[in-house]
């Protein structure tokens, strides 16, 4: 089995439309041998626990609105590419990260991890919520088999909190400046959303090592 670490922030859209071009290749290949676990990273680690408004927020990035226009054309123009539905239109806010942060890292310790990133990054691209909003979180949560009445518990406490901050300022601190970031083998590092047919190659090549290691 080889490990591929994923560094990502749920409200990244190129993390988004990385992880369904990885999960096509994974789909493909079956048999792939790899061992996910997602990693947090925090695009806005000072963004106040209630989010700000979606527009404000663009426009302050991108220097204005014809900035904030141009960046989100392309980027709508790669998801329609990689087949995903993107409902820009229906995000009124940009949220806080940290408690989704919280809640990937418990869902990675009940073996259920990969279902909750993709439930998050539907129900932010696809269905416009608030994925800061603790009813959000523990919806997403009990959908993929979490006990809702924990998670309730553990989101109305600190949790975790200095962990997932430290964890994302350590990802900082080694040298990721942009997500999604893929670590394979903790060795091998892949930035951003790759082709499927690369995953593919990837998934070949790992295949050939371990078949000529056994050998």
């Amino acid at each position: 089995m080889t490990k591929l670490d994923i560094i990502s922030d749920v409200i990244c859209p190129w993390c988004y439309i990385g992880k369904t071009k990885l999960d096509r290749a994974l789909q493909a290949k079956p048999d792939h041998g790899l061992v996910i676990e997602w990693h947090p990273y925090m695009l806005n680690p000072d963004m106040p626990a209630e989010g700000m408004d979606r527009r404000e927020y663009l426009e302050l990035k991108f220097g204005g609105k014809q900035g904030a226009t141009e960046v989100y054309s392309s980027i709508a123009k790669a998801a329609e590419d990689a087949g995903l539905e993107v409902r820009f239109d229906l995000i009124q806010r940009t949220p806080s990260t940290l408690d989704a942060h919280r809640l990937i890292h418990w869902a990675g310790l009940e073996g259920v991890q990969v279902a909750v990133v993709s439930a998050l990054f539907h129900a932010y691209f696809r269905d416009g919520l608030d994925i800061s909003d603790h009813g959000v979180l523990t919806d997403i949560a009990a959908s993929c088999g979490m006990d809702r009445a924990v998670i309730t518990k553990l989101l109305a406490q600190d949790a975790d909190v200095e962990d997932i901050r430290k964890r994302a300022r350590n990802a900082a601190a080694k040298g990721v400046r942009g997500v999604p970031c893929f670590i394979i083998d903790n060795h091998y590092v892949v930035q951003g959303a790759q082709p499927t047919d690369l995953w593919e190659k990837v998934i070949d090549d790992i295949a050939a090592q371990a078949g000529a290691a056994r050998a």
